[in-house]
């Protein structure tokens, strides 16, 4: 998969879809997560940065994390991220961090995980207790969001409550679920939620 993403990281900031999904995701975060200059945040499936630019001049320091080795090279690229962002290429449900954070944000990357019980485990570890996810991607769809048999899709979206009752057998409180963009494209929409949960 990460190939997958090599391949698209070429024009990946350029794709209007993609620009107007990471804003509206990046003011969700801000609108509905308290962050502060001492906070230590994960971005996971960070890509080239456009959630952690929205993020990083509030907070004390992001580690960007991702799959993709040149997705992470366009993200360290860019001169608003300098001193703020550091990079690592791995996947972390095998390779963990030794690390916890204070938040851990991701914008459309949970449907590429195909176990996302042990995902939300692996976020869990990754957590100081108090801390906070906040974490956006497609409501339940029929398929069609993504060109058929687009390589890594292993979710059409989530129903929300299902998504709910993973974070809840992981141990997480205070769930709220905001629409934060919906994509309209052939005549279909595409609600984009954003989840906030705690850590106890």
């Amino acid at each position: 998969m990460s190939n997958l993403f090599n391949e698209k990281s070429k024009d990946w900031d350029a794709n209007d879809m993609v620009k107007s999904i990471s804003s509206a995701v990046g003011s969700t975060v801000v609108e509905h997560v308290p962050l502060h200059a001492q906070m230590d945040v994960m971005d996971f499936g960070a890509g080239t940065g456009l959630i952690s630019t929205h993020v990083a001049p509030l907070v004390h320091k992001i580690v960007a994390v991702d799959i993709s080795e040149a997705m992470l090279d366009k993200l360290v690229a860019k001169p608003e991220l300098h001193g703020k962002v550091e990079t690592v290429c791995q996947d972390i449900t095998v390779e963990p961090l030794n690390t916890q954070f204070d938040l851990i944000i991701s914008a459309m990357a949970l449907h590429h995980i195909e176990d996302t019980q042990q995902l939300m485990r692996t976020f869990s570890e990754h957590l100081k207790p108090g801390a906070m996810i906040a974490l956006a991607d497609l409501d339940k769809e029929d398929g069609s969001f993504h060109p058929k048999d687009t390589e890594g899709v292993f979710h059409s979206g989530f129903e929300r409550d299902s998504l709910k009752a993973i974070l809840e057998d992981n141990g997480f409180e205070h769930i709220q679920f905001f629409t934060a963009h919906t994509v309209y494209k052939e005549d279909k929409k595409y609600p984009i939620f954003l989840v906030v949960a705690t850590k106890p």
